[in-house]
């Protein structure tokens, strides 16, 4: 049997979406696309929201926005994907990495602190698995720390702290608290890239909560920057007589396309349906897989509903050798699994950053046991007992 690791889940109806948008004439950023925006804010509870092409870009204009750049720092975890970092780098401010909480996956709240200094414009929380990170922690520190901090900018000056920039590329749909991730942090950054529980095939949005800033300033400002400074897009030029236009800065292309926002928009319809499947693959793995020697992240909770984005399931007392020896023979099985996250002074770019992962031994401890299994929204029952079976197998190997 054949299992893998997360496929897209595309029906007719995503299929009939996209058709409609190629017989409509108008493929690119326009009414479709303004319509998932819309969609999206709805479902999120919050006024306005962004469509553009990724999570990355997402955060990347949300640090344009506020004026983050040379000589500022902005913080985030070193458990997690590359673009949580990178978009720092992109905008010239310095990144800082921090560690994990023991035996945690998410930031710790402490370290946070410790990281703080008056250079802090940012701090960019990662949600794994579909699962939040202690938000009320990590904004009871922005607050404490409101003394340091030094806006750039009015827009910084208005919000009067060191800014909660969630990267919330897993955890579309989650709910921490009563609220729906896109309504915790400042801004939150989501992706719908193919691997994802809603896809646009490649996309994301960045959304915020409205009660500190004028929404359709930053809306505004987002349309900017995201279609190269230009102060109209392709679909107002069309309009008889209104072909010219400004260019207000020499911004950057990032929108997203109506063919996508159609895929976004079909699969929105039935996001309950994909959440519901995916959780049921949660329990089943709960189940099965935890058996004494294996720990796995919590997504069932008092104070959060998880997005049911991905199993990470950590093996008690096995290396980081012994753990790839059990994803090869998973593989030679005919199982896909993968593992979140490498932490990021693993890889060369952060190296030569001057990042070591000695100074991130909790990161190192999770990452060397954790593996990811196959989650996707059409797993069936058979797949699953065919991946407990075969971990079972593979673990009596180890």
């Amino acid at each position: 049997m054949k299992v893998p690791f997360s496929p897209p889940d595309i029906t007719q109806a995503d299929i009939d979406g996209v058709v409609e948008v190629l017989r409509s004439g108008w493929i690119t950023t326009g009414p479709k696309t303004k319509e998932f925006e819309h969609m999206l804010s709805k479902y999120c509870g919050t006024n306005k929201t962004a469509a553009l092409n990724s999570a990355t870009a997402a955060m990347e204009l949300a640090l344009r926005l506020l004026g983050i750049g040379p000589g500022d720092e902005v913080i985030t975890s070193v458990y997690t994907y590359t673009a949580s970092a990178s978009v720092i780098a992109h905008v010239g401010a310095t990144p800082v990495l921090i560690d994990v909480d023991e035996d945690s996956q998410f930031m710790s709240a402490e370290n946070l602190r410790k990281a703080i200094t008056e250079r802090t414009k940012a701090v960019i929380p990662v949600d794994i698995a579909g699962i939040p990170c202690d938000y009320d922690a990590i904004f009871q520190v922005v607050k404490e720390k409101k003394p340091v901090f030094k806006p750039n900018n009015q827009l910084q000056e208005s919000i009067g702290r060191i800014v909660v920039l969630a990267d919330a590329a897993h955890s579309f749909g989650m709910i921490y608290k009563g609220r729906r991730s896109g309504s915790i942090a400042d801004f939150s950054s989501f992706s719908f890239h193919a691997v994802k529980n809603l896809t646009t095939a490649e996309g994301g949005a960045l959304t915020w909560k409205s009660d500190v800033f004028d929404e359709e300033y930053i809306y505004k400002q987002l349309m900017n920057l995201s279609l190269h400074g230009q102060n109209k897009s392709a679909l107002d030029k069309t309009t008889s007589g209104s072909w010219e236009y400004d260019i207000l800065s020499p911004a950057y292309k990032c929108n997203m396309a109506d063919i996508n926002a159609s895929l976004g928009l079909t699969q929105l319809s039935r996001y309950a349906e994909i959440l519901e499947k995916r959780r049921s693959a949660i329990v089943f793995y709960d189940e099965h897989l935890l058996n004494g020697k294996t720990t796995a992240l919590n997504h069932f909770s008092e104070d959060y509903t998880s997005s049911y984005h991905l199993y990470l399931l950590r093996i008690d007392n096995c290396s980081e050798e012994k753990r790839n020896e059990l994803m090869e023979y998973m593989g030679q099985k005919g199982i896909s699994t993968n593992v979140h996250f490498k932490p990021l002074p693993l890889f060369t770019a952060y190296r030569n950053l001057g990042f070591d992962i000695k100074d991130f031994p909790n990161a190192y401890n999770v990452y060397k046991n954790t593996i990811t299994m196959p989650v996707f929204n059409a797993i069936t029952k058979e797949q699953l007992c065919y991946v407990a079976d075969v971990f079972d197998e593979a673990l009596k190997r180890i």
